[in-house]
């Protein structure tokens, strides 16, 4: 397994509450979705960090079928 290097300054890096949002979601729908069906998210995707999850956009991405280029061509 390839271990990944961190860098908490990248932008890639979300709360669950800024993700929903950000994907047009309800505000606990990564929470919810983790809990349901955590496989969902691709491995290295999806952190929990003691109550706080931590998501990437690659995790969105795979779950909502929803590029992130994409929403910044809908608020353009």
């Amino acid at each position: 397994m390839k271990k990944l290097k961190l860098d908490l300054n990248d932008e890639d890096y979300m709360g669950s509450h800024e993700a929903s949002v950000m994907w047009g979601k309800q505000k606990d729908y990564v929470r919810t979705i983790y809990n349901k069906y955590p496989k969902r998210f691709p491995e290295g995707t999806i952190r929990k960090f003691g109550k706080q999850l931590i998501v990437t956009h690659e995790g969105m991405e795979a779950v909502t079928g929803i590029k992130k280029s994409e929403l910044v061509d809908k608020n353009n």
